[in-house]
Parts: structure tokens; sequence; C-alpha cells
């Protein structure tokens, strides 16, 4: 039996019951006791019905907070209740869907958020509400409902207000990231500030510095070290900048795990912090993903694009039924060579070989290859991959030249990607 049935229905049967028997009994006695018994039980039922409705009338709420927040932030609420009868409430429930903060089991994401205990006459009463957000997502709040079913839970009476309308964009949890194995590609001439690594791309001399810990001894300018006695180095900048093309798998078989860790769901936090990455240091970044709603940012870099990217990975679904081998080889038709397109995969996704086929075609355009191999079996049990299979991967993304970054489910990204 339906528990919710049995809250609306069960109560009030039982107690219409025992007031039936109660004046049947009385009918037949010539004593007023059976009388005022029936009596009390009725009066009893017509308050248990009435008082909830009389409670919530006259009330109103609303509800203020942030517009922006992250995975895993909590975000306080600021609640006023205002009681325009003249006689005080208490008792009264406020009810918000709250998807945000829902659990994965409840997808209604209806909450009791707040219990009004006591609202005094023509006055109001305020609290402040602190809540995870578990979910990212754009989502709208409200209107609130009130409810109550004081004092015997014989009848539940619920109005909506139209206070607490707002929206609330939950971001993707965004980590630091200090450096990325990139290279340099000839079509972003002078466009990036981040300075790539030694054999990443021709450089033209810029300047002298100071000496710091970690600079290469063959780069010391001796010369100007022998006249200024203090060690001098020299300065270059890149003639072939980088560029970053992330390629999101947001396919529904591809998505492992349930809520926040799921294989999908750590996808998009490490893009997202790749994004940042780019936007920190200058690069252009751009990216794609094939998903029931089709993501596709072009390149750019600032402070801008990187609230674009932000804003379309929150909201990015994972119900795509294009496979995501088809999305790389459309992708090698447009990449530049040097470009660092970062790839997504798992290790036992069925597709994987015709993925590997399209990053060795991807391979001989020049691009380089940043891939994110997401170990299956630490997400969910049954997708566990053969050692073979698993071996395999690795080793064709090896021959293939690929920087490789294996992420399994509960890892400490920041640290895994610094280290």
């Amino acid at each position: 039996m339906d528990a919710t049935w049995r809250e609306r229905y069960v109560k009030p049967g039982v107690v219409v019951g025992l007031i039936a028997v109660a004046y049947f009994t009385a009918l037949n006695r010539t004593q007023t006791l059976p009388w005022v018994i029936a009596a009390a039980l009725m009066a009893t039922a017509l308050v248990g019905v009435f008082w909830p409705y009389w409670l919530v009338s006259r009330l109103s709420v609303n509800r203020v907070g942030p517009q922006r927040a992250e995975e895993g932030e909590r975000i306080v609420f600021q609640v006023d209740v205002e009681n325009r009868g003249f006689l005080p409430r208490f008792m009264v429930e406020l009810v918000d869907k709250l998807p945000f903060h829902a659990d994965v089991g409840n997808t209604s994401g209806e909450e009791v958020f707040g219990i009004v205990s006591y609202a005094p006459a023509r006055g109001m009463c305020s609290f402040s509400i602190s809540l995870n957000c578990e979910k990212r997502g754009f989502y709208q709040l409200g209107p609130i409902s009130l409810r109550s079913s004081f004092p015997l839970g014989l009848a539940e009476a619920r109005v909506q207000t139209n206070g607490g309308v707002q929206n609330l964009t939950v971001y993707p949890d965004v980590f630091s990231i200090v450096s990325l194995p990139l290279q340099g590609s000839p079509q972003e001439i002078h466009r990036g500030g981040y300075l790539l690594p030694k054999g990443s791309g021709s450089a033209e001399f810029s300047g002298l510095r100071e000496y710091r810990r970690g600079d290469h001894p063959r780069y010391i300018h001796w010369p100007t070290t022998a006249r200024l006695n203090e060690l001098m180095v020299k300065e270059f900048e890149p003639l072939a900048s980088a560029c970053i093309y992330v390629v999101l798998d947001l396919g529904l078989e591809s998505n492992i795990g349930q809520g926040r860790q799921a294989t999908t769901e750590y996808a998009i936090r490490i893009a997202a912090s790749i994004a940042q990455f780019c936007c920190h240091n200058n690069i252009r970044a751009r990216m794609r993903g094939e998903g029931r709603r089709p993501l596709n940012i072009e390149a750019g870099s600032g402070e801008y694009h990187y609230q674009r990217m932000l804003d379309e990975l929150a909201v990015a679904d994972v119900k795509g039924i294009v496979p995501y081998g088809y999305v790389l080889n459309q992708l090698a038709l447009d990449c530049s060579s040097g470009e660092t397109v970062v790839v997504f995969i798992t290790t036992h996704d069925r597709e994987n070989d015709q993925v590997l086929d399209s990053l060795a075609a991807l391979h001989m355009r020049g691009v380089h290859l940043l891939v994110v191999v997401l170990e299956s079996s630490s997400f969910s049990e049954k997708a566990r991959a053969t050692p073979a299979h698993a071996e395999r991967v690795f080793t064709e993304l090896s021959a293939l030249g690929a920087s490789c970054f294996l992420v399994k489910c509960g890892d400490d990204l920041e640290r895994l990607f610094n280290t």
C-alpha cells in the first residue's frame, strides 16, 4: 500500500468510522455520555480538517539567495515569512523544488526546507538556510508552497505563493591546473601568453632577466652576467602559440556511474578546469560535444570566453546518441597542425576501436593528443574491462605519442593534473 495513500485516506477513514460507531451507539442509548463522545469526535474531526487551511491562509513567503554557485559549494538563502492575519500562525512547512540539492533517487527535487514554528500576528519572521549544491545545471526555483497538517494530521492544506521565484546556475567544480603538455600551432602566431616547453615551436629572443631557480643553464647570457656580476638569462617569445580543442563524449552509453560520481561528470569538471587554465594563460580554446543539446564553442580567449564555456558546461546533457568516434572523425577535418586536442575515453567502451582509429587520423594531421582515460571499473563494477583490452588501449595511445592522464573515481583531480 502506498505511503501517501495511507497518509491521505487511512487516518481520516478511521476517524470517520469511529464517529459513525459513536453515533450509532448513541442512537440506541438513552444516556447523554455516548452523544457527548460522538460530538467530541465530530468536533475533533472538524478541527483536524479545517484548522490546517486556516493556518496556511494569510501567509506569504519570499526567498532570496545567490544566482550562481559551484558544485559542492554551500549557499545560503534568506527566507522571510509574513503573516497578514490578526492571529498568529504556527507549525507551517515551507516546501520548494530544489533539484540542485536533491539526492539521486529524488527525481522531483521537492523538499521541506524550513518550518515556521511561530509567526506573530501582523508580523514577519525571518531565518536563513544553508544548502549544498549537489548537481550542476540551470534551475528555476520557486514558487514556494506552504503546507500544514497540524494538529492531528487528518488533512493536509497546501497553498502556493508567488514568492521565491529565481534562477540558479550551478557550475562544474573547477580545480587549478598549473601546466599542461602543450605544443605550438603555427597558425596561432603570437596569440598566446603561455610559454611553451622546449621543442614545441620556434621562438625569438625577447630580452634578459635575472636567473630563477629551474632555468636551464644553456640560456644564461654570459657577457651580461660577467658585466653585472649577476646571473642573467635570455627570454624567448614563442612564434608558435598553443591552441586547445576540448572534445567531450556526451553519449548516454558512455556515462558510467551515478550522480556526481559518473565518468561524464568527471570529464566536464576536467574540461571546465582546462578552460580556466586557458583563460589565465591567454591560450585560445574551443570546445565540442554531441549531446542531446549540441555543444559547439568556437576558439577564443579571455574571461568572457571562459564564462561562456562555463555556462555551456553547466547545462551540458549526457543523453547524446552520436558515436564519439564519429565526432572525432568530423573533428579531424577542422584541426590544425600543432593544435592540442583533449579527448576523453573509458577503458571498457565498446567503441574504443573506432575512437582509436579516429585518434590515429588526428595524429596523422600533426595534432597533439592529450587523452584523459577514465577507468570504468572504479565508477561501476558492471563496467569492468578485461586487462588485455585496457593494456591495448594504453599501448596504442603510447604509439600515437599521446599524453595520458588515468582518472579513477574518487581521485584528487587537482593533485593528479599537477603531479
